[in-house]
C-alpha cells in the first residue's frame, strides 16, 4: 500500500466531506459494503476520517448477501471482524427474485439495484442510521452521465449527496471524487 497514495485519496475523501458537508454531529451512517474495492476503500478511509472530526459520527458496516451462486462472502467478514467497526451481514435472496421476474437476455442490474437498495434503507432504519454511505466514484459518475445522456436526453449525474423520496435518508458518495484507478492501485 503506498501511503502517498492513501494520503491522496484520504485529503481528497475529507475535502469532498467539507465542501459538499456530507458529514454532520451525530450521524449515524451505513457504510454499504458491496464486497467490492471501491467499498473496502470507503470504509477504510472513513474509519480513518471519523476519528479525526470534530463531533461525533458513528460508523457501522453493512453486507449484502444476495444468494449468488458460488458466492462466498467469507474474506469479508474477516476483512470486517478485523476492523473493529460494528458491521452486520445480510442475507436475502435477491437473485432468485432477480432470475424469476427477468429472462437471461435481459439485464439485472436495475431490478437488482432497487431490490439491494430497498434492503438497505429497511436495515438502515432498523440500526437508527439517517445516511448511507455508498461507494460510487468519479468514474461511475461519468458512466451515469453519459448513460443518462444516450440513453434518456438528460444532463444527469450522480450527486455527491441526495435525500431519498421518501425524505428518511440521505444517500453520500465520499468517493465521488476520487478515480477509479487511484481506488483500484490502493486497495
Amino acid at each position: 500500500m503506498d501511503p502517498r497514495l492513501e494520503k491522496r485519496l484520504y485529503s481528497t475523501v475529507r475535502e469532498t466531506c467539507e465542501r459538499y458537508e456530507l458529514l454532520a454531529p451525530g450521524d449515524r451512517i451505513l457504510v454499504a459494503m458491496s464486497g467490492g474495492k471501491d467499498s473496502y476503500t470507503l470504509l477504510h478511509l472513513l474509519t480513518r476520517l471519523v476519528p479525526r472530526l470534530p463531533f461525533k459520527v458513528e460508523l457501522v458496516a453493512v453486507h449484502l448477501d444476495q444468494v449468488q451462486p458460488g458466492y462466498d462472502g467469507s474474506g469479508l467478514r474477516g476483512y470486517l471482524e478485523a476492523t473493529g467497526w460494528p458491521f452486520e451481514i445480510l442475507r436475502e435472496d435477491t437473485y432468485s427474485v432477480v432470475t424469476e421476474h427477468l429472462t437471461s437476455a435481459q439485464t439485472y442490474c436495475s431490478l437488482c439495484s432497487r431490490l439491494r437498495r430497498g434492503i438497505l434503507y429497511t436495515a438502515a432504519e432498523r440500526l437508527g442510521c439517517n445516511k448511507l454511505a455508498l461507494g460510487h466514484h468519479c468514474d461511475d459518475g461519468l458512466e451515469t452521465f453519459l448513460l443518462n445522456l444516450f440513453y434518456s436526453g438528460k444532463l444527469q449525474a450522480m450527486p455527491a449527496s441526495y435525500t431519498t423520496d421518501d425524505g428518511r435518508f440521505e444517500v453520500i458518495r465520499p468517493l465521488i471524487e476520487c478515480g477509479e484507478a487511484d481506488i483500484a492501485a490502493y486497495a
